[in-house]
């Protein structure tokens, strides 16, 4: 099983320029942006990204936004909350256990959080079942459902530039991955690590949010300069992890990690009780999932198996692998053949 690397105990995520792949970059420079992915994905699953191209005022008017709708109270807030088997909509704090989806029984997580996604009406003419793509709930407060929508589109935008560079630095094109993704079933999730108090006792091995790794192809992630992200290495220690001014945070998937026959890592991370001098402190973060088509088979590339790297997984669809990690976090049903990555738990 692949794992973060370290060298002399500290973990690097390194800091990647997209500006080649959004603009006409020549072959040289795109070709150097998928190395250094490739390099990454090899060894610790998760990069910074620059020259994403995403305005400041998209992403003011997007946590603005965030902000309006974790101040309400939670009578209000859990007004918009769907069934376990939706997800969409709020969840309230300790309503989840990311560690279920790991098949592993852990405390309920502290965070809250808010989730809309792609839709079945957005791909019109394909009949895809609103079970896989379900409707977005819009709480009223002035200015959310416009500035959660431009966040979406933006976040989306970098996620589909990275599954082309991706196909580039796996030597297969930048189109080959992109065929698996033609209605993804894509999901944004706003998270506040909403906390008792400052001074607040937790549970035993309460955190922020428990260990996982993540489900789709690529998730996006922008966060708070808060300590708490934490990525897990090879002997078993916690590293935190902080984006640098401007940047975003990328990481690799589960399904990712397969069809590349583990060849690129799906990192385990959580986030601890955000603490600063001892004291519990606010954090959001806001994850873009790029997940794949719901029709589409994971299975891994021929270019990632041969005679001294046979297949580690089955064939499985985008769909029955999101529906067991969901009924795992979600649902409370402990995930069953998740034993590869809980394994690196037990290192």
């Amino acid at each position: 099983m692949a794992v973060a690397e370290t060298r002399d105990g500290v973990l690097d995520v390194p800091i990647i320029d997209l500006t080649p792949f959004r603009t006409a970059g020549s072959d040289a420079d795109r070709d150097a942006v998928a190395r250094a992915v490739d390099h990454a994905a090899r060894t610790v699953g998760f990069m910074q990204v620059v020259g994403h191209g995403i305005p400041v005022r998209t992403l003011d008017a997007f946590t603005a936004a965030m902000d309006a709708f974790f101040a309400q109270d939670l009578a209000t807030k859990s007004a918009h909350r769907c069934p376990p088997g939706v997800n969409r909509g709020y969840t309230p704090p300790r309503s989840e256990s990311l560690a279920n989806s790991l098949g592993l029984v852990s405390a309920a997580d502290l965070f809250e959080a808010f989730n809309v996604g792609a839709q079945a009406a957005d791909f019109p003419g394909l009949n895809l079942s609103e079970e896989d793509y379900e409707t977005n709930v819009w709480p009223d407060v002035p200015g959310f459902r416009p500035a959660v929508e431009a966040w979406f589109a933006a976040a989306g935008e970098v996620a589909r530039t990275m599954t082309r560079v991706f196909g580039r630095a796996l030597g297969l094109g930048e189109d080959h991955l992109t065929r698996f993704t033609g209605h993804s079933v894509d999901v944004l999730r706003m998270i506040n690590y909403r906390l008792p108090s400052a001074d607040a006792d937790l549970e035993p091995d309460q955190v922020g949010m428990g260990a996982h790794t993540d489900y789709g192809i690529v998730t996006v992630l922008w966060a708070d300069a808060v300590p708490g992200l934490e990525i897990l290495d090879g002997d078993g220690r916690w590293h935190p992890v902080q984006p640098a001014p401007g940047a975003l945070l990328v990481n690799l998937g589960d399904a990712l990690a397969r069809w590349t026959n583990d060849r690129w890592i799906s990192t385990l991370h959580r986030v601890a009780a955000p603490r600063v001098d001892g004291r519990l402190v606010p954090r959001r973060s806001a994850a873009f999932f790029h997940d794949g088509d719901v029709d589409a088979v994971i299975a891994p590339l021929p270019t990632c198996v041969d005679a001294e790297h046979p297949a580690l997984y089955e064939p499985v669809t985008v769909r029955e692998h999101l529906h067991a990690k969901l009924a795992g976090s979600r649902g409370g049903v402990l995930t069953e053949g998740a034993d590869r990555e809980a394994a690196r738990l037990s290192r």
